[in-house]
C-alpha cells in the first residue's frame, strides 16, 4: 500500500464503529486529509490526544479506498490542550478550525494551513486577546482566499477613501453615492482597528475600546459568512468579553 507523510492540524472528527474515529486535517502538502484513526477511542490508544482537533500532528497514513488510514502520529503543536483551558480561547479556535475546514477545498492551502497553525500557536500562548486574534485570523484567511475587503478606498468605484458605509456584499466600504439604503455606518476608531486587525498591527488593535471591537466583530462575522454562503455555529459561541 502506498504511504505518505505530512504535517497538519486537526480540524474536526467523527466517531466510526465502537473504537474508530474519521479525522479531518488540513495538511501542509496533501491537502484536506480525510483519514480513519483505528482504535484511538480506547484507553490504551497509542495516539492518545495527539489526533483532536487544534492539535497539529506530524502523521504517516497510507492509502486506502474511501478512507485513508493513519498509521503513526506524532505532536507538533498540543495547542488544543492549551486553548482548551479557557473559555474565550477555546470559543475562538473552535470558529478558526471550523473556517479552515469551509474555506479549504480538497486540494487545501499552504497559506491557509501556515495561517491557521500560526493562530492557533499565537491563541495558546495568550499573546492577544482571543477575539483578537480570531477576528485577525478570518480577515487574513479571506484576503488569502482571494476576497480581502476594503476598508478605505470604495469597493465599487476604488474612489479614494476613507469612506464609513460598510456593505459585505460589495467587498467592504463604498462611498456615499453607491451605499445602498440602510448600509451601516463606521466610525474611524472602528476603520482603523479592521485595518490594523489584517495588518497585524497589535499595539493599534489592542488599544482599541470595546465599542470599537463589538462593531468591527459584527463587520467581520457578516462578511465571513457572507463570502463562505452559510453560517459558522461556533461563531454564536464566541466569548467577545473584554
Amino acid at each position: 500500500m502506498p504511504t505518505y507523510r505530512d504535517e497538519a492540524v486537526v480540524l474536526r472528527t467523527h466517531k466510526l464503529g465502537e473504537a474508530d474515529r474519521i479525522v479531518t486535517m488540513l495538511s501542509r502538502q496533501h491537502g484536506k486529509i480525510r483519514a480513519v484513526a483505528k482504535g484511538v477511542r480506547r484507553t490504551a490508544s497509542k495516539f492518545g490526544a495527539r489526533l483532536e482537533p487544534m492539535m497539529v500532528a506530524d502523521v504517516q497514513c497510507y492509502v486506502g479506498r474511501s478512507l485513508d488510514i493513519i498509521q503513526q502520529a506524532e505532536s507538533l503543536g498540543s495547542y488544543g490542550a492549551e486553548i482548551a483551558d479557557d473559555y474565550a480561547s477555546y470559543t475562538a479556535g473552535s470558529a478558526m478550525i471550523e473556517t479552515a475546514d469551509k474555506i479549504t477545498d480538497d486540494d487545501g492551502s499552504l497559506q491557509q494551513y501556515l495561517l491557521l497553525v500560526g493562530a492557533l500557536r499565537s491563541l495558546s500562548r495568550r499573546e492577544h486577546h482571543p477575539s483578537l486574534t480570531l477576528d485577525s485570523y478570518l480577515l487574513r484567511s479571506l484576503s488569502i482566499a482571494g476576497w480581502a475587503p476594503s476598508f478605505e478606498d470604495c469597493a465599487v468605484t476604488g474612489a479614494p477613501g476613507p469612506h464609513t458605509y460598510f456593505v459585505a456584499q460589495l467587498g467592504g466600504v463604498v462611498a456615499d453615492e453607491v451605499a445602498p439604503p440602510g448600509a451601516p455606518r463606521l466610525d474611524g476608531d472602528t476603520l482603523e482597528l479592521l485595518s490594523a486587525l489584517i495588518e497585524g498591527r497589535w499595539e493599534v488593535a489592542e488599544a482599541a475600546d470595546e465599542r470599537s471591537r463589538n462593531q468591527a466583530s459584527g463587520v467581520i462575522a457578516a462578511y465571513t459568512q457572507f463570502h463562505l454562503e452559510r453560517s459558522l455555529r461556533s461563531l454564536v459561541h464566541v466569548d467577545r468579553s473584554a
